[in-house]
């Protein structure tokens, strides 16, 4: 049995006992175990990046799973030409609605792809290849649809929009007009919509879970992160730091230029952030509840 067989069954294992604990949880809480499980689940399709195998694998499972949830599911499909690597990218957002009927509505948001390199591998023999992207990716999408599950049971204050972006992740680092494709498609093309305020969840999986205020988002949306983080502090989430130190070039950027009001938690003192080793064990359950606890109490009370 090769190592990559081996870590399937390991994987496969893993599931099965997590499905049979999370299945004798409460069905209206917020629960760490599946959103874990959804986590894995993702992984299980390998690399995600845009134009690969797993990337159209993903999404239907992305629908499929949010289709379980709510009928007012829809995505905002197009092609974005990367004329440098000459390649046409297949690009889909994902949009699914919560009690549409609600005027006052809540956008939550993460990114579903992952990054086609590992440009930050110590291993330089491996930074050609594409990353796993459990926690940059699939943590922030499996605590949206734990959320998402949630949600369809019990009606929140708010009407919700959960949109899953593609294509955050594409560009070389340093040229930022080749990353948050999705969410810059999104924010050109929105409409007239405009939640009451949106939170945009990125990098919320790792293990040892820290979340500092994001700069941007302490300057253009200072009275939500103060909310948030008042909030947080009344849970006990320790792992919430009243204080800025990063400012991160994220999804929630082409957001806040299209006047809403977006925040994006993130965790971003992660040492495997674009390397190979972005796998499932750097991640943990409880770091996922943490988030989904802060989410739910901000939905329900």
């Amino acid at each position: 049995m090769d190592l990559i067989t081996k870590s399937s069954l390991r994987l496969s294992l893993y599931l099965i006992f997590l499905v049979l604990f999370a299945c004798n949880s409460s069905s209206e809480k917020f629960n760490g175990q599946k959103a874990f499980i959804t986590l894995l689940e993702q992984c299980q399709f390998g690399p995600r990046y845009p134009g690969s195998e797993g990337h159209r694998k993903v999404r239907k499972y992305l629908l499929d799973k949010l289709s379980g949830y709510t009928n007012f599911i829809k995505t905002q499909d197009f092609v974005y030409s990367d004329s440098e690597r000459k390649v046409k990218l297949e690009l889909s957002n994902i949009i699914a609605s919560f009690y549409p009927e609600k005027t006052k509505r809540l956008l939550l948001c993460a990114h579903w792809d992952t990054r086609p390199f590992a440009d930050h591998d110590p291993d330089t023999a491996l930074q050609a290849k594409p990353i796993l992207g459990a926690n940059d990716g699939a943590s922030g999408v499996a605590v949206l649809l734990e959320i998402a599950r949630v949600v369809s049971q019990k009606k929140p204050k708010w009407g919700i929009d959960i949109i899953l972006f593609d294509g955050e992740d594409w560009g070389p680092e340093g040229d930022l007009n080749k990353f948050c494709l999705g969410s810059k498609h999104f924010a050109n093309n929105k409409g007239d919509y405009q939640p009451e305020f949106g939170l945009l969840l990125d990098m919320v999986g790792d293990k040892d879970l820290t979340i500092y205020q994001e700069g941007y988002s302490s300057r253009y949306a200072k009275k939500i992160v103060d909310s948030v983080w008042s909030r947080a502090k009344k849970l006990g989430l320790s792992c919430f730091k009243d204080s800025v130190k990063h400012f991160i070039y994220d999804d929630h950027i082409p957001l806040l230029g299209a006047g809403i009001p977006v925040i994006d938690l993130i965790d971003f003192d992660y040492p495997y952030w674009h390397t190979n080793a972005d796998t499932p064990d750097k991640c943990s359950a409880e770091s996922l509840q943490k988030v989904g606890d802060l989410l739910y109490d901000l939905l329900y009370h």
